[in-house]
C-alpha cells in the first residue's frame, strides 16, 4: 500500500492507517529529514527480524537506530548522559543526527550490540515524528539503497513503492526524500566521536 502523507499537516485518518499497520506487526517504509527509511515497532521481535531479512542481516548483528519523538522519550530507552550530551541534543534535535548512546534495559537485546549502545534520530521530520508520537513506541529505523551504481540512496518513493511492493506492507509518500544520510556521533565516552559524516555538521552546534 502506498499513502500520500502531506508533511506540512499530516492527516489524521492516513496517520491512523499506518498506526494499525504497525500494530498488526507491519513493516513500512517512511521519509525522515534525510534519506528514506524501512522499520517497524521495535517492540514486535518478528517484524524487527523481517526488517532484517530485508537488508539481508541477521537481526542481532543489525546496526539498526531507533526513531523516537523528543528528548524525554529519549531518556526512556538511555543510560544517563553528560549535561554536555543533553545540551548537544537540545540544541540539534529534531535534526539530521544519529547520537550513539548507551543503552538501558528497557531496549530490547535484540538491538543491544556487545557494547550496549544504541542509535537514536530525532528526524526533523513531522510524519514520522507525529507516527512515533502517537503510535508510543520507537521505530527501528535503516536506511533505503539504492541499487544504482551512482546513487546511494532512493529519493522517488513511487520508486521506493515499486521496488518494495513485495517485501514490505506499506510505504508513506511525504515527497522526494533527500540523498544525504544522517551524521551518526558517538556519545558514549568522554569525547564526542563523528562515526560517519552526513547532512548534519556537528560544528554548528558546539
Amino acid at each position: 500500500m502506498l499513502i500520500k502523507i502531506y508533511p506540512e499537516n499530516p492527516d489524521q485518518r492516513k496517520i491512523e492507517s499506518v498506526l494499525e499497520c504497525l500494530r498488526n506487526g507491519g513493516v513500512i517504509i517512511y521519509p525522515t529529514d534525510t534519506v528514506y527509511s524501512l522499520g517497524c515497532d521495535m517492540m514486535q521481535q518478528k517484524a524487527v527480524e523481517r526488517v532484517a531479512a530485508i537488508k539481508g542481516v541477521k537481526a542481532d548483528k543489525a546496526n539498526f537506530s531507533i526513531i523516537c519523538n523528543d528528548l524525554s522519550h529519549i531518556s526512556d530507552y538511555t543510560k544517563p548522559f553528560s549535561t554536555e550530551i543533553y545540551k548537544l541534543m537540545k540544541k540539534a534535535l529534531p535534526g539530521p543526527f544519529t547520537f550513539i548512546l548507551n543503552a538501558n534495559n528497557k531496549v530490547p537485546r535484540i538491538f543491544q550490540n556487545r557494547k550496549k549502545t544504541i542509535g537514536i534520530r530525532v528526524p526533523d521530520n513531522t510524519i514520522i515524528r507525529r507516527l512515533v508520537q502517537d503510535y508510543g513506541n520507537p521505530l527501528i529505523s535503516t536506511s533505503i539503497y539504492d541499487d544504482d551504481e551512482i546513487l546511494e540512496y532512493t529519493t522517488d518513493p513511487e520508486l521506493i513503492y515499486e521496488n518494495h511492493i513485495n517485501m514490505v506492507d506499506l510505504v508513506i509518500d511525504g515527497g522526494f526524500g533527500g540523498n544525504t544520510p544522517s551524521t551518526v556521533l558517538d556519545c558514549t565516552t568522554s569525547e564526542i566521536e563523528v562515526v560517519r559524516q552526513g547532512k548534519g555538521v556537528l560544528e554548528e552546534y558546539l
